[in-house]
């Protein structure tokens, strides 16, 4: 599973070269079909109706992005337990993995793909690429195909979750995770500056509170970090404005909306903190993987964050789940929410969606199995307990949510504020990254210069925007 900071921005750096790995029956990587035919076995069989299921007699191969690379062993390891769990129903259907080490693909790769109609008959997407894989005609309407049997559990998916995915009242993919952001806090700080790591502030007003407190530790500790370059900056600009009910680009997605009295009031706070409270460290122009590093080694309070930062930050950067902590993003109105998903490509033959839908039914939307076997997960030494992903509602949450705690290998009590305290969550503005981009300027000027004129940083960043948005 994917980090978040991955399934939000597509930001990560180069990808290397695909690798190959052979699977046979299990998974066996192979190039990108565009074809109707497999490309080498048969096609045939089963039902021409979309909304019957795959008959398990149906002789038929699709090719999938996104397998686990060979160095990540315990990942790969139960992709091919899972493609063999899921041959003894269905024996006659070949998986044609294609393994990428690092981002599954970067944003002038994926594009690139999209426009030469390369991508394999089952892509990776994030929620935000679906306007863009839309405009290239690169994925199959599959609301046919996907119902309570081809997807037992589909009435209990969270329909925010399922909305991401879909135009014009059609569906066009099956999700594998979501985020929401929330305040990410070190307890090990707040227990040292007399805060209750059990408690983490729920206003803006409280987040400053606490900052001053924090940083007053001395030792170079800030008490809350913020991004401001890469564009990160104007993401978390984005995600503070949703927190306060605010929009960032208007419904039409036409003209920026953050030059208002909640777009000053997300930068009168942070200019504050910055200079009068001095509770936000001296370093500025950090971008995603600055405030990790300084709240894994005890050198920073809080940080807005999505819950698997903290996978990362214990597997990567050495830290401890103990440490760490989380409540729901201050303000409470909104919070930025994000994921990722697969999609089919338009033209595959009915067999191949029908396997497709399958297969993403096994590996990432039933409880207790693929993605959610949390016993499986702990034996093979990897996270179990963060938050997220979880867009499981009713019964299967119940159950989810249950295995979670049954085979926790982190304290999921720390935790508890945020998934008692749920934000409903809403998605990147349109033409996200341009936008962040220009809003970085805004994040840089607040935390960098003790005289910047808020009123003209938003007023230069709305006209800006406004460009952006006039070129879609």
């Amino acid at each position: 599973m994917r980090s978040a900071r991955f399934r939000r921005t597509r930001r990560a750096s180069a990808v290397t070269l695909v690798s190959a790995l052979t699977l046979t029956a299990l998974a066996a990587c192979g190039t990108s079909s565009s074809s109707n035919n497999d490309g080498g076995g048969s096609d045939g069989g089963g039902s021409s109706d979309p909304a019957a299921p795959l008959d398990p007699r149906t002789k038929v191969t699709f090719t999938i992005d996104c397998m686990p690379p060979a160095a990540k062993a315990a990942e790969l390891k139960e992709w091919k337990e899972d493609v063999a769990e899921f041959n003894k129903t269905y024996p006659n259907v070949t998986i044609e993995g294609r393994s990428t080490p690092g981002q599954c693909l970067e944003p002038p790769r994926f594009t690139a793909m999209l426009k030469a109609k390369s991508q394999p008959d089952v892509f990776y997407t994030y929620f935000t690429d679906l306007p863009q894989v839309l405009d290239n005609d690169g994925a199959a309407d599959i609301t046919a195909y996907v119902n309570d049997k081809s997807v037992p559990l589909l009435k209990d998916i969270d329909p925010n979750v399922l909305g991401s995915l879909k135009q014009d009242g059609k569906l066009y993919g099956l999700p594998t995770s979501n985020y929401t952001m929330g305040l990410l806090i070190n307890r090990k700080l707040f227990r040292q500056a007399g805060l209750d790591p059990d408690a983490p502030p729920r206003t803006w007003a409280e987040v400053r509170t606490a900052a001053k407190k924090i940083a007053g530790l001395g030792k170079g500790i800030a008490g809350f970090g913020e991004y401001s370059a890469g564009n990160t900056g104007g993401w978390h600009f984005t995600a503070q404005m949703y927190s306060l009910g605010g929009e960032v680009v208007d419904a039409g997605g036409r003209k920026a909306a953050f030059n208002n009295e909640l777009g000053k009031q997300v930068a009168e706070n942070l200019h504050a903190m910055r200079w009068q409270d001095d509770s936000m460290g001296k370093t500025q122009l950090l971008k995603w993987g600055d405030l990790q590093k300084q709240i894994a080694t005890d050198k920073l309070g809080m940080f807005l964050a999505a819950p698997d930062d903290i996978a990362y930050m214990v597997q990567q950067l050495g830290a401890t789940y103990e440490n760490f902590g989380m409540g729901p993003i201050p303000g409470e109105k909104n919070t930025l929410a994000g994921g990722n998903n697969y999609m089919v490509k338009k033209g595959i033959s009915s067999n191949k969606i029908k396997a497709a839908v399958a297969w993403l039914d096994f590996k990432n939307l039933s409880v207790g199995k693929g993605q959610f076997d949390w016993a499986r997960t702990k034996a093979d030494k990897l996270p179990v307990g963060v938050p997220q992903p979880n867009f499981w509602m009713h019964e299967s949450k119940t159950k989810d949510d249950a295995a979670r705690v049954e085979y926790a290998t982190m304290p999921v009590a720390n935790f508890k504020t945020f998934m008692d305290n749920p934000v409903a969550g809403k998605a990147e503005p349109p033409k996200a990254q341009e936008v962040y981009k220009v809003l970085d300027n805004v994040m840089s000027g607040i935390l960098t210069n003790k005289d910047a004129d808020i009123d003209k940083l938003l007023a230069t960043a709305e006209a800006q925007v406004n460009q952006v948005l006039a070129h879609q």
